[in-house]
C-alpha cells in the first residue's frame, strides 16, 4: 500500500512568518563560527570575489558582498516599502495621524542616541562616530518581532517596518551629507528622470510589472552610482507600483506575494551570513568600556527605546499622531528596544567614519555586536512577557 505523504503542515510552517527569524538567526550563528575558524579566509575571498562584467562605461562588475548588500538587499527594501505602501492606503497607516507616528518615533530614535554617544565621546578621537547608533538593523529586528508571531499586534510589526524605513533614510541621509566624500549630480539626475518615468507610468495606469521592474533595474544603478545608498531605490520603485481599492489582486500585492518566500529564505539568511561576519579579536572585549563602547552600546540599548518613546508619547499627546491599533505604550516601548538592533547599517557607517582609524574598527563591530544582541534578546523578552502577563489576566478573569 503506497503511503501518503501529508506535506501540509509543511507547507504551513514555510509560511509561517517566524521561520524567516529562525533561519535568520541561523545564518547569524554559521556566520560567526566561519568567521572564527580556518574557513574565514576562504569565505572572505568569496565575498571580495568579483561578479558582472563592465560594458563600455556601464560598470557592472561588483565583489560578491556588494551585490549582497547593495543589490539583493534592495530587493528586501522593495517588499518592506510595498507593504508599507498597502498599509499607507488601505490598512493601518491608512490615517494620516497614525502614519505620522513613525516619522516621530524615528526621529527620536536617531537623535537621542547620537547625542548620548556624543556626551560620552566629547572632544576624543572617536567623536565622528555619532552617526553609529542612530541606525536601525531593519532585518534583523522585523527578523526578531516575526519570532514572536501572533504575541504582539500586527499593528506592531507596521509601525517598527515604517519606523525602520524612516530611519534608515535618515541613516542614508547623515551617510551621504557627512560621511560621503563626493555626490555625483549626473547620476541623481538620471535618477530623478527614471522616478518621473515610473510616476508617469503609475498615473496612467499601466498594470504590468514589468514596465516598473525594466525601469526600476536602472534606477538602481544610477542611485548606486550617486554615492547614495542604493538600497534606497527598491523604496523608491515601491512606491510607484500599483495598487487598488478594491478586492482584486493589485499589481502590488502579486509583486509582494512574488517576493515573500526568496526575501525571508533567501535573501534575508545570505544577507546575514555575509555580514555577521566578525572575527573575535584581541581587545574587543576590553574596548567595550572605551568611550566608543559605552556610546554605541548606550546609544542603541538605552537611547533607542528613550528616544522613540518619548518622542512618540509626545507627538500622541499633542495630537500630532495617534497610537497603533491594539497597542499600548509598553508595546512601544519594547518596539524601541528592538530599534536598538543597529548591526549592518552601524556597522556600515562605523568603517566610513573610522575610515583613517582601522584600529577602532574592530572595537566599532563587536560594540555594535554586543548592544544589538542585548537589544534583540531584552526586546524580544520585554514583548513576550506583555503576552505572557495578558494571558495570565484573561485567565484569571474567566
Amino acid at each position: 500500500m503506497k503511503t501518503v505523504i501529508n506535506l501540509k503542515p509543511f507547507k504551513d510552517f514555510l509560511k509561517s512568518g517566524q521561520t524567516g527569524g529562525l533561519i535568520l538567526i541561523l545564518a547569524v550563528i554559521i556566520s560567526l563560527i566561519i568567521a572564527n575558524s580556518t574557513l574565514r579566509e576562504g569565505f572572505q575571498n568569496f565575498l571580495q570575489y568579483p561578479i558582472g562584467t563592465n560594458f563600455g562605461n556601464i560598470h557592472l562588475e561588483y565583489s560578491s558582498s556588494l551585490w549582497i548588500n547593495d543589490g539583493l538587499m534592495t530587493i528586501f527594501f522593495l517588499l518592506v516599502g510595498l507593504e508599507i505602501k498597502r498599509e499607507m492606503l488601505e490598512g493601518e497607516l491608512s490615517s494620516p495621524r497614525r502614519a505620522a507616528l513613525p516619522i516621530f518615533a524615528a526621529a527620536g530614535g536617531m537623535l537621542v542616541p547620537a547625542a548620548i554617544y556624543m556626551l560620552i565621546n566629547q572632544g576624543t578621537d572617536r567623536s565622528h562616530g555619532w552617526g553609529i547608533p542612530m541606525a536601525t538593523d531593519i532585518a534583523f529586528a522585523l527578523a526578531i518581532i516575526s519570532l514572536l508571531g501572533k504575541r504582539v499586534p500586527y499593528s506592531l510589526k507596521i509601525f517598527l517596518a515604517a519606523l525602520a524605513i524612516v530611519d534608515d533614510l535618515g541613516a542614508i541621509l547623515v551617510i551621504a551629507i557627512f560621511y560621503t566624500s563626493q555626490l555625483h549630480s549626473d547620476q541623481l539626475l538620471y535618477s530623478g528622470i527614471t522616478m518621473l518615468l515610473l510616476t508617469g507610468l503609475n498615473l496612467a495606469g499601466v498594470k504590468k510589472l514589468i514596465f516598473y521592474i525594466v525601469p526600476g533595474l536602472f534606477l538602481w544603478y544610477f542611485v548606486h552610482n550617486s554615492g547614495i545608498h542604493a538600497t534606497i531605490a527598491g523604496v523608491l520603485l515601491a512606491f510607484t507600483i500599483p495598487t487598488n481599492p478594491v478586492k482584486k489582486t493589485s499589481p502590488l500585492e502579486r509583486l509582494e506575494h512574488t517576493l515573500n518566500v526568496p526575501v525571508n529564505y533567501f535573501i534575508m539568511p545570505l544577507f546575514a551570513l555575509a555580514n555577521t561576519n566578525i572575527h573575535f579579536e584581541k581587545g574587543m572585549v576590553e574596548g567595550l568600556s572605551s568611550s566608543m563602547g559605552l556610546g554605541i552600546i548606550c546609544g542603541l540599548v538605552l537611547g533607542k527605546p528613550i528616544g522613540i518613546t518619548v518622542f512618540s508619547y509626545l507627538s500622541v499627546k499633542l495630537g500630532l499622531s495617534s497610537m497603533p491599533s491594539q497597542a499600548g505604550w509598553k508595546h512601544i516601548i519594547g518596539t524601541g528596544m528592538l530599534g536598538g538592533i543597529g548591526f549592518t547599517m552601524s556597522v556600515f557607517i562605523a568603517l566610513l567614519s573610522f575610515k583613517a582609524q582601522p584600529e577602532y574598527q574592530a572595537e566599532a563591530k563587536f560594540s555594535i555586536l554586543t548592544a544589538s544582541l542585548l537589544a534583540g534578546v531584552s526586546g524580544y523578552m520585554f514583548l513576550n512577557s506583555l503576552y505572557k502577563k495578558r494571558v495570565k489576566k484573561l485567565k484569571s478573569i474567566t
